[in-house]
């Protein structure tokens, strides 16, 4: 079984730009739908890569970009609301989250039967969970959900969430990935809090003991690669961790030796955690922080002893990449990377 022609959905960000590097290196080709063309510039130097312009909120054009595909791969996430909403409230006031993490799969999972695709390839998230009381695991964990009944066979039996159908039993052959933080050159995780350490001379920290297992952009890309004809694949649910567990304020004093910065690490405590949260929400522009972002930190963000990992999940260490491409180097050589990979 091979799937020759692979529609991405969010191929044009930090993780699809590796995945259809990846998949581009195997021979596959690639159609990435997003919503302006030069975001995925660096792509379409690919010799197997197509990027098209398309509203991939639209059902009408996702089935029309599925046609001709094998397969679909949907990465899409954000991780902060410009648009909050209450999953009570009408259809168009229920925000981002539920916009992007519910709906969009719901609709990519319709197009996928309109067109004749059964193989589907979802990211969720580690922490993703229906009941969170962080909206944005919430909408995760019910995308997720909604994304593996896709996968099971048509019956009579009352859906998985309060007995709610979420989206029609199509016996697709789905396979979700919910990996931790995803670090690598250009993410929006070390580095952000590698500028904070050389703007700042003392940097409050929210949840200082927030746990995480940060695993690496490559490793993510070559997991869906790896496991998109795999039949072993079909119907499993896959997390996704690096080698090492740190506490946020660990990371923080990795990020220091590695810069060679000082400064001062002010761990807040619980409450005032959350308020600096709220305060940081209240900001206008580019959130650092919200309360969302604190309620999902009191999980764990780590896979646990009976979680599921893809076979042969030998993950690299962040300490080993990171001290490479952190600091002033820290995404040069992307454009270059992609011409070599088109031999131009």
């Amino acid at each position: 079984m091979s799937f020759n022609k692979i529609c991405v959905l969010g191929g044009s960000g930090f993780v699809g730009t590796a995945l259809v590097s990846e998949l581009a290196a195997r021979g596959r080709h690639v159609k990435v739908l997003t919503r302006r063309r030069e975001h995925a510039k660096g792509l379409i130097l690919l010799p197997t890569v197509e990027v098209v312009e398309a509203n991939i909120h639209d059902p009408r054009v996702l089935a029309r970009e599925f046609s001709g595909c094998d397969a679909v791969v949907n990465l899409v996430g954000v991780l902060h609301e410009t648009r909050p909403g209450r999953v009570d409230n009408p259809q168009a006031r229920r925000g981002d989250f539920h916009e992007n993490h519910v709906e969009l799969p719901r609709k990519a999972i319709n197009a996928c039967a309109e067109a004749g695709i059964a193989r589907f390839l979802h990211m969720s998230a580690l922490g993703a969970d229906p009941t969170s009381r962080s909206t944005y695991q919430r909408s995760k964990g019910v995308g997720e959900a909604l994304v593996r009944e896709a996968g099971w066979q048509a019956n009579p039996n009352p859906g998985t969430l309060g007995g709610a159908k979420l989206t029609a039993r199509r016996g697709m052959q789905v396979t979700i990935f919910r990996p931790s933080v995803i670090f690598g050159p250009g993410d929006s995780f070390l580095n952000l809090f590698a500028r904070l350490l050389k703007l700042l001379p003392a940097v409050p920290l929210a949840c200082p003991q927030a746990r995480f297992q940060p695993v690496y952009v490559g490793d993510v890309a070559k997991a869906f690669a790896d496991s998109l004809d795999d039949p072993h694949s079909f119907g499993r649910s896959y997390d996704l961790c690096g080698p090492d567990e740190y506490t946020l304020i660990e990371l923080m004093q990795f990020l220091q030796k590695t810069l060679n910065r000082g400064g001062l690490l002010i761990p807040l405590p619980d409450r005032l955690s959350y308020l600096n949260a709220w305060m940081l929400e209240l900001k206008p522009g580019a959130k650092l922080m919200t309360r969302d972002n604190y309620f999902a930190m009191q999980t764990p963000n780590v896979c646990g002893a009976g979680s599921d990992a893809p076979p042969g999940w030998q993950p690299q260490a962040l300490e080993a990449l990171a001290p490479a491409w952190l600091g002033d180097a820290q995404a040069r050589g992307h454009y270059g990377t992609y011409r070599n990979q088109a031999h131009r």
